[in-house]
């Protein structure tokens, strides 16, 4: 299983280029999982539903099965906020995982860059940025390619991907 994340500020359109992007990925044969980060408070549960007031009553972890679809919410209640590597670790295995989002954490990353957003480059103060796709020529020595060039994107995002267990590396020099 290997990993890669894109990365950007918000507004740049990561999650566009995602859903540009797995079609292709998986017509070229892989199985591809995706990691989103959220800033913000989300529930994937609606209120007043059954699995919803199991949560609210306390349960830690509501697991929700139909003949369509399973989902495992986890509450944090309190604790620490999960690193990538224990996510990475409760999924099924696939041949690519794409985490969206975690800036901060030490994976290989490739940056998601619009100029109207205004706002900088990460790559030069993250040393986990393995390429830039970006709306506008950007200069750097690191690969680049054109937010609309979808196949140059999936080439970008299968050469730079890294094993899962390099990741863990990466990680465990971290802390």
């Amino acid at each position: 299983m290997k990993v890669i994340g894109l990365a950007g500020w918000s507004g740049a359109g990561k999650t566009t280029l995602l859903t540009r992007l797995i079609p292709l990925l998986c017509e070229q044969g892989l199985a591809v999982s995706v990691i989103k980060h959220a800033h913000h408070h989300f529930d994937v549960d609606v209120p007043g539903k059954d699995s919803w007031r199991h949560r609210q009553a306390g349960a830690e972890e509501v697991l929700v099965s139909s003949a369509n679809r399973w989902a495992l919410m986890h509450e944090l209640r309190g604790a620490r906020e999960p690193h990538l590597p224990e996510l990475l670790a409760k999924l099924s295995r696939v041949d690519l995982v794409i985490v969206e989002g975690y800036k901060s954490e030490p994976h290989r990353k490739i940056e998601v860059h619009r100029a109207g957003n205004g706002k900088p480059l990460l790559f030069p103060t993250d040393p986990g940025i393995a390429g830039v796709v970006s709306d506008v020529a950007v200069e750097t020595t690191l690969p680049t390619v054109h937010l609309d060039d979808i196949a140059g994107v999936a080439a970008m995002v299968r050469r730079s991907a890294i094993a899962i267990e390099e990741l863990t590396k990466m990680a465990t020099v971290e802390s």
